[in-house]
């Protein structure tokens, strides 16, 4: 188990295989975001797009259900949630035929103020598709119990 303590700035870690797929798109935007260019390649073709695209919010999604992966079985940790994100980017589309990957990078830590048992820290989130291309970023804020106060 990864507690706070075990946190290194500027440590990185690479992990994710998520194949995006025509099903999953349109029923993430059918139920979510359901503007014509996530939901057919007809409507899309009017746009910038071409093509049907995944919404950014499903990408953001995947992008979750990768780092929970990721935290519950290479790496687990002691994880306590998140107080929140910033500077999320959609930076290209992701399309039907994709494969995302994430890469991290701790950028800061500190405990939490007043409360022993957890601290905080920030993470570059980066989201590339089979080409390379990033399609996703933003800084996480995670919490993390500490060592100390899980014994």
């Amino acid at each position: 188990m990864k507690y706070f303590e075990d946190l290194v700035v500027g440590s990185t870690a690479r992990f994710g295989n998520y194949e995006v797929t025509r099903e999953e798109v349109t029923a993430f935007a059918t139920a979510y975001d359901p503007q014509a260019f996530h939901l057919s390649d007809e409507e899309a073709a009017k746009t910038h797009f071409e093509r049907q695209s995944a919404s950014g919010w499903h990408t953001a999604a995947m992008t979750m259900r990768m780092l929970v992966d990721f935290m519950d079985s290479d790496e687990p940790q002691a994880s306590l949630g998140a107080s929140g994100i910033d500077e999320l980017r959609w930076l290209r589309p992701v399309y039907p035929g994709d494969t995302l990957s994430c890469e991290t990078e701790i950028l800061s830590k500190a405990l939490w103020p007043g409360r022993p048992e957890m601290g905080g820290f920030r993470s570059l989130m980066t989201v590339r598709n089979q080409h390379g291309h990033k399609v996703l970023s933003f800084i996480a804020n995670p919490l993390i119990a500490t060592r100390a106060v899980a014994s």
